[in-house]
Order: C-alpha cells, then sequence, then structure tokens
C-alpha cells in the first residue's frame, strides 16, 4: 500500500510544504525540531486542515482540496501513536487494548491474541498504566492503535519520552512491528539512531519543506544533505546491510558479509544467517594510502574517494566506493592536504571493530 502526500500549510509564520510518496515498511520523517514533523502527521490525522493538497492512502484519498474531499479523523482508518502513550488510567491494560479494537467493529478485527504476542504484553493486560514502566506504556499504545485496524500507523516519536534503557526495550518490538505489520508507518524522529535500526526510507524536513526523500541508506550516505541529517559532528554515518555470517566466540567476535567484504564486530547474540543493518559513523573510519600492517584495527576495506566536502566545522566529509557500497569517512584538512585526497584515488579504509555499537545493529526482514 503507497502513501501519497502532497500538502501546503500555513501556520502564524510558518508554511508547511511537503510533498513525497511512501510504501510498505516504516518511512521516517527526519528533520531538527521545528521543521514541521508534528504539523505533518497531524494534517494526514484530519486533526488540522491542510490549506491545500492531497493525501491518498492506497486506493483511499483522505484529503483533496480540488475535489472537495475532507474525511473527518474518525473515518480515515488511521492508528496515531503519540510521543506519551495517553492510555486511559482508569482501564487495565486489556481494556485499554479492547478500546482500540472497537473502533474496527465496522470493518473487521485485528487478531488481539497476535497483537499482544508481537509486543510482548501478555503478562501486563490485567495491570493499570500507573504500573508500567514508560516503554510497557508505549507498546501498550502501539497496541492499541494496532487493533483499530488501520490503513496506515503514525507514530510521533514514540521514544522521546524515554531512556536510553527504556529505548533499547521497546526498539525490537519496532522492528518486530516494521517486519510483522501489512500497513505503511509513518515514524517522526529527529534520531539517527532510531533510523539506522528501523527505517526503510527517509523523508527529509527543514524549515518546513520536504527536501529529500529515499532510501534511508541513500538519503544519510548523501555528502550535500549531512548539513540536514547530522545533528552534530558525530551523527555523518553509512547505514549497511550485512548477515551474521560467523561467531568466533573465542575472540568475542562476530563476523558479517556484507557489501563491504567481512566486518568483525563484538559478539552479537543473533544466529547465523540473521540478517542485520549496521550503523558505521564517518568519525570512525580512517584512511591510508597503503594497506596498514600490525594494526589493532581488524576491519579494512580497499575502496575509491568519490567526493570530498567540507563541512560547517571545518572538517572534511569523504564519500567512499567499495564496489558500488558507498560510506563515509571524515578527516581533517591537514589529512587531506597530506595524503593528497581526492577524488578517484584509491584508498584504505580502517574501521575498529569496538567503534560499532550494539545498540545500532538492529535485525532487518
Amino acid at each position: 500500500m503507497s502513501v501519497e502526500i502532497s500538502l501546503k500549510h500555513r501556520i502564524g509564520a510558518f508554511d508547511l510544504t511537503a510533498e513525497f510518496v511512501s510504501g510498505a515498511g516504516i518511512t521516517a520523517l527526519f528533520g531538527r525540531s521545528g521543521s514541521g514533523k508534528t504539523t505533518l502527521v497531524n494534517l494526514m490525522a484530519g486533526l488540522m486542515r491542510p490549506d491545500s493538497g492531497r493525501i491518498k492512502i492506497g486506493s483511499r484519498v483522505l484529503f483533496d482540496s480540488a475535489a472537495g474531499i475532507d474525511l473527518p479523523a474518525h473515518r480515515r482508518r488511521i492508528g496515531y501513536v503519540f510521543q506519551e502513550a495517553r492510555l486511559f488510567p482508569h482501564l487495565t491494560v486489556k481494556q485499554n487494548l479492547l478500546y482500540g479494537a472497537w473502533f474496527a467493529k465496522a470493518r473487521g478485527k485485528a487478531d488481539f491474541n497476535h497483537v499482544v504476542s508481537m509486543l510482548g504484553i501478555g503478562a501486563l493486560l490485567a495491570r493499570r498504566p500507573l504500573n508500567l514502566s514508560g516503554g510497557e506504556k508505549q507498546r501498550v499504545a502501539i497496541g492499541r492503535a494496532l487493533l483499530s485496524n488501520p490503513d496506515i500507523l503514525l507514530m510521533d516519536e514514540p521514544l522521546a519520552s524515554l531512556d536510553d534503557d527504556r529505548k533499547g526495550e521497546i526498539l525490537p518490538y519496532l522492528e518486530r512491528l516494521r517486519d510483522d505489520a501489512s500497513i505503511p508507518i509513518i515514524y517522526v524522529t529527529h534520531a539517527v539512531s532510531e533510523i539506522a535500526r528501523l527505517a526503510a526510507s527517509v523523508v527529509l524536513l527543514s524549515d518546513g519543506k520536504s527536501i529529500a526523500s529515499g532510501p534511508a541508506a541513500d538519503i544519510l550516505g548523501r555528502l550535500d544533505l549531512l548539513p540536514f541529517t547530522s545533528q552534530d559532528e558525530s551523527g555523518a554515518g553509512s547505514l549497511i546491510d550485512a548477515t551474521v555470517a560467523r561467531h568466533e566466540i573465542e575472540d568475542q567476535l562476530s563476523v558479517l558479509a556484507s557489501p563491504l567484504g567481512e566486518l568483525r564486530i563484538p559478539a552479537l547474540g543473533a544466529p547465523i544467517g540473521t540478517a542485520l543493518r549496521i550503523q558505521i559513523k564517518a568519525r570512525d573510519v580512517m584512511l591510508s594510502l597503503t594497506r596498514p600492517t600490525d594494526i589493532s584495527a581488524l576491519n579494512i576495506v580497499p575502496c575509491r574517494i568519490v567526493e570530498l566536502r567540507e563541512d560547517e566545522s571545518g572538517m572534511v566529509n569523504v564519500g567512499l566506493d567499495h564496489d558500488g557500497a558507498h560510506f563515509l569517512a571524515r578527516v581533517t584538512p591537514k589529512s587531506v592536504r597530506h595524503l593528497d585526497l581526492v577524488p578517484g584515488k584509491n584508498v584504505y579504509a580502517v574501521i575498529k571493530s569496538v567503534a560499532f555499537d550494539r545498540r545500532h545493529v538492529g535485525a532487518w526482514g
């Protein structure tokens, strides 16, 4: 099922212009605070009326200013998960979930047991929201939205109110939701790490405008978009699809088969054959003109320089290619001069195994 958005809206002095098409899986609406992400999902949900444009989900047109179509929110078949869970405090978890299912009675019920199992909330059914952790509340809120049997799920920064431990608790469930749900998911975030774990595609917003959209790896890997996609010098990086090839148990390492060749990372609990997506931070990639020897780094990738671009801080982001796989490095201007780094030059990229953060390694598919 596809999502087609073409909207214009003005709030005070803020103008929103958004246009994109997305498909199955999770599409991240990504941008800094104030870029228009929440406004856009509120327009999609029918909580606000656009000045003009069109919203189409699958074959259903929800809004078309030219045709005079504007379905009310309760008829749009949209599940909405807010930053806070917004559960009914006087109801049990099961009663909160059944409230979502009540809205679906006119168009068929979602499978209650499947949703409960997928989100791991079976043991919570008799409890009330006051006795749930932040991560548990969000899982229940997601379940309630799914049980309304929506055509699309909107998630407005669902992890924003959680600390790192609670985020780590809920991310595997969001991965399962992405892989099991048969509906598009629009996921609002300003965190690159969440995109790395979850999103198939990205719509990039800046100052109320959708300035780019496409596969997540392509958007995050574009040097011209780094001013918008990396919040700071640590944010720039590359997304690489990989598969667990084997485990080197004695060395506490897992070996991944990837488009960059074999990569060794700290040991994972994932079985051999598991599909993953990893994030390689540009700051964690060193460059050498010759193949290094007698060094501690375990990942050495021969590659060719495609592009160099200086950022606002004066550092240089380097686009690299290895047999068609693209990734990034970040070096100083002095290193560029000393190594005479120019497009077309062959170099070796050095990536330390310990640079891989387990929290940013996500199951994929």
